[in-house]
This record gives C-alpha cells, structure tokens and sequence, in this order.
C-alpha cells in the first residue's frame, strides 16, 4: 500500500477514491475519524489520506490527481455539429435540436 493524497476534507477525500476506483485503481481512505483529534494531535496528521493497495498503480494514480488539481479550461461554449448552435460547454445535448455535442 501506498499514500498518494492527503485531502482537506473527507467529502474531498471520497471523491478522490471514487476517481481512482472508476479508473480501476483499487483504494482506501485511511484517518476518516481522526479530525476528532484536532487539538491533541497535529492538524496534519488528521487529514484524511488516499491509500493505493498496489504500488504499480501509482503512476496512474498521480496522473488523475495531477488532473483533478490542474483541471484544463475549456470553451465557454460549444457549438453543435449538426445545427450549429451555441450550447454551454457543460452540455452533452444540443438544447435546440438534441444532437449529441
């Protein structure tokens, strides 16, 4: 096993884990009740961390969270193929004509 993140929050940490498993990266969130100890312990070391369970993984593991910290911009907008209208880039449908975008 191996650390690959230490997350602010818990809801911040299961979306990490979540990530990694759609990717097929098998993972657990270690410290999930130790900000309880905020106070006794160092603050530090009660975050909630990311464990991969292989360490062959890694490398594909810090690539999606090396993705999830950097997210790319995109276009505001996103013009449909088939109409030509403008959708918001959030889109998957063209709103005018139902198109996949």
């Amino acid at each position: 096993m191996q650390r690959v993140y230490a997350a602010a929050n818990l809801p911040e940490a299961y979306l990490v884990l979540h990530m990694l498993e759609a990717a097929g990266i098998p993972a657990k969130v270690f410290n999930e009740n130790a900000q309880g100890g905020v106070g006794e312990l160092p603050f530090t070391h009660t975050y909630p961390e990311i464990w991969i369970l292989d360490a062959q993984d890694r490398g594909r593991a810090l690539a999606i969270l090396n993705s999830y910290e950097h997210p790319r911009d995109t276009p505001a907008s996103v013009y449909c193929a088939q109409c030509g209208e403008e959708n918001p880039d959030n889109f998957d449908w063209c709103w005018q004509c139902q198109a996949n975008l």
